[in-house]
């Protein structure tokens, strides 16, 4: 029986879920899998057949508490410092969960926020560690970094760098009170010096990427260490529509999908009803899902146009849906880039305009909309463009292409060719092809 394979995550269930995928598909391989993560996803890790060992770091807990983190979005500097204040507070137990889930392993991922913690942990008990991204955050002087300001012109590699060393020492300043003054020290490890461990130490470490290279391709100068395996889809299995929204489906023609997930809205009415007042413009049928708050309406037909609910998995619905507006989250983008169906993306933080900026050039999305500026007009007429047989095509094209990815296997792949993981003692898995494009 081999060791357990530990994943550290943290975040939305955008974050987790494509982690749970993983895990799933590492324990088919023949791996044990433990997820360590907030208490919110447990029922989810359980359910997967994963061992679920707590992390404190609520997200979503945090973003129902103060809805105006939503308002702060884009801007970089006061998330840093909101982001900052929380995980100096949640780390205070992240060494002894840490510790517990890490015991008796065999492999550490680290993904998004929770890698210095996975890489401490790795460190104090020598047991081999990897990262896995959902977002591309490797050094490239072709690929500026995701939180880089959007532009159709080529960027310069010397700029693109100077970004990546901009971002890496913003992260570092989020980071750092919880990893240097908390975690590394109750661990015996030595603190990081003033510029922090991106530039080194996580530079060099072995990193599996989460999404698709039809969607975004493997820039020509990324290391080998770093690896684009396509997406990691956690599907709900046996899902039907409810009667009622059954009903709404069969009365007319596909609708399209309007929600923002895991985001929140300080002012959710108003938003909602400038969501509203677009559908109705825009003359077509559409599913409302209210998520964690962004939007406000209870459950069921609102009239021969427009169905609320509270959610419904990705993997079932979308493929109903003839269009989906969303906030671009990398598990969003992903699912409806795989249903082969157009986006409205309207980003509210983080990577969210990057992947806005990637379907765009993909032809499956009309340019991304500013959320505070958000109007009925502008919104009607974004929908009307997930409608051109052009941007239909390009979609359906885009759905069939990372239908015949096994981003899954690719990961696993790629973890036992660095001899991270020992031989398989389950199902077989191929090589690998390493694939650029410049």
């Amino acid at each position: 029986m081999h060791r357990p394979v530990v994943i550290f995550t943290i975040g939305t269930q955008g974050d987790v879920r494509p982690c749970v995928a993983l895990g799933q598909g590492l324990q088919r391989a023949g791996y044990p899998v433990r997820i360590a993560t907030s208490g919110n996803f447990a029922e989810m890790v359980r359910q997967a057949g994963l061992e679920f060992y707590p992390l404190t770091a609520d997200f979503q807990a945090m973003l129902e508490s103060d809805r105006s983190i939503a308002d702060h979005g884009m801007n970089l500097r006061e998330m840093a410092r909101i982001f900052r204040e929380r995980y100096t507070k949640w780390a205070a137990n992240w060494v002894q969960e840490g510790l517990a889930a890490s015991e008796g392993a065999g492999l550490l991922i680290g993904v998004s926020n929770s890698i210095l913690l996975a890489k401490a942990l790795s460190e104090a008990r020598a047991i081999p560690f990897a990262i896995a991204r959902l977002q591309p955050m490797t050094l490239s002087g072709i690929l500026p970094p995701v939180m880089f300001s959007i532009s159709r012109r080529k960027v310069p590699g010397i700029v693109s760098r100077g970004a990546f060393y901009l971002i890496f020492k913003m992260l570092w300043g989020v980071m750092r009170p919880a990893i240097n003054d908390i975690v590394r020290p109750q661990l015996g490890l030595r603190p990081y010096p003033w510029y922090g461990p991106y530039f080194r130490d996580l530079h060099t470490a072995k990193a599996i990427n989460g999404f698709s290279r039809h969607v975004l391709p493997r820039p020509a100068d990324w290391p080998e260490n770093s690896q684009i395996t396509g997406y990691w889809f956690f599907d709900q299995p046996q899902w039907t529509p409810p009667e009622a929204l059954s009903r709404f489906l069969a009365a007319g023609p596909k609708p399209v999908y309007i929600g923002f997930g895991s985001m929140v809205s300080s002012n959710a009415k108003v938003f909602t009803q400038t969501v509203l007042d677009a559908v109705r413009k825009s003359g077509l049928r559409a599913v409302l899902a209210t998520g964690w708050g962004a939007l406000d309406g209870d459950d069921g037909p609102q009239d021969e146009q427009i169905f609320f609910l509270r959610h419904a998995p990705h993997d079932g619905l979308f493929p109903l849906m003839s269009g989906a507006v969303h906030h671009g989250g990398a598990g969003t983008t992903a699912a409806a880039a795989r249903a082969g169906i157009p986006s409205v993306i309207v980003p509210f933080f983080g990577d969210q305009p990057f992947w806005a900026h990637c379907l765009n050039r993909q032809g499956v999305a009309p340019p991304a909309l500013e959320r505070k500026s958000l109007t009925a007009d502008a919104l009607a007429a974004a929908l009307a463009a997930t409608q051109q047989p052009s941007m239909i095509r390009a979609a359906e094209a885009l759905g069939r292409a990372i239908r015949a990815e096994d981003g899954i296997s690719g990961a696993v792949r790629w973890l036992r060719i660095w001899n991270l993981l020992p031989a398989a003692t389950a199902e077989p898995l191929g090589e690998p092809v390493a694939r650029t494009a410049s």
